[in-house]
């Protein structure tokens, strides 16, 4: 039977109690406060639901994962890197990156990413919470990501690209600084093609509820100050 949250408790059910039709629905309910969304992250959980639908949240098993040593460079991406055909920053300006997740896409109906979503992500960057990386092509955003870090763990939730390898470029430059902080663990939530390129691969739901009870409350050595990387 499916959870629903209380706006009053911030408690999430056991991982275990996640259906697996569909896949990893947790709970339904509750809201998307700041307080809330950290509390679902440390859980193992996070919003997954598509617009005029309830807030619903999700734990899926497996769940895709990139642990930094194992980020696969192609040859095409690595020539682009060599090239420094853009500029990458983190948290220069997170409320034009999250905009630019939320763009319709050819593939999709709709966005997930709507108003209230934009704007509770949007007061996790201000608490310092959430992590927007900006790739630039001159003065103009072409792609960027966004997410949450919290310990040694990075929570992806999404990117978006106007250029070629645009997003793949900003991710594959975060994930190397990342391991250089002392992260051990990029969350990708859901499998995709785009994701599976860079080498994310999915871990037993068990596994990746080890990486939370064991990395996040570790210390990194992260430096998120708005500059060029």
């Amino acid at each position: 039977m499916l959870t629903w949250l209380q706006r009053d408790n911030l408690d999430f059910p056991p991982l275990e109690k996640a259906m697996r039709d569909p896949n990893g629905l947790l709970a339904a309910g509750g809201d998307l406060s700041a307080d809330r969304l950290v509390q679902a992250y440390r859980h193992g959980c996070f919003p997954w639901y598509q617009q005029g639908q309830p807030i619903l949240w999700g734990s899926p098993d497996p769940r895709t994962v990139l642990l930094p040593d194992e980020l696969h460079v192609s040859r095409s991406l690595g020539k682009v890197l060599r090239q420094q055909r853009y500029r990458v920053t983190f948290d220069q300006d997170f409320a034009a990156v999250i905009r630019g997740c939320a763009e319709p896409r050819d593939y999709a109906d709709g966005t997930w990413i709507t108003g209230s979503m934009q704007a509770a992500y949007i007061e996790l960057h201000a608490r310092g919470h959430a992590h927007s990386v900006e790739v630039w092509d001159g003065d103009e955003l072409v792609g960027g990501l966004y997410g949450l870090a919290m310990g040694q763990l990075f929570f992806g939730e999404s990117m978006f690209s106007r250029a070629d390898n645009a997003s793949k470029v900003g991710f594959a430059t975060l994930v190397e600084r990342l391991k250089d902080w002392g992260f051990v663990l990029i969350d990708c939530q859901m499998p995709t093609q785009h994701l599976q390129s860079l080498g994310a691969r999915s871990i037993p739901r068990r596994i990746f509820a080890d990486y939370l009870n064991n990395h996040l409350d570790q210390r990194n050595c992260a430096d998120w100050l708005p500059r060029r990387v």
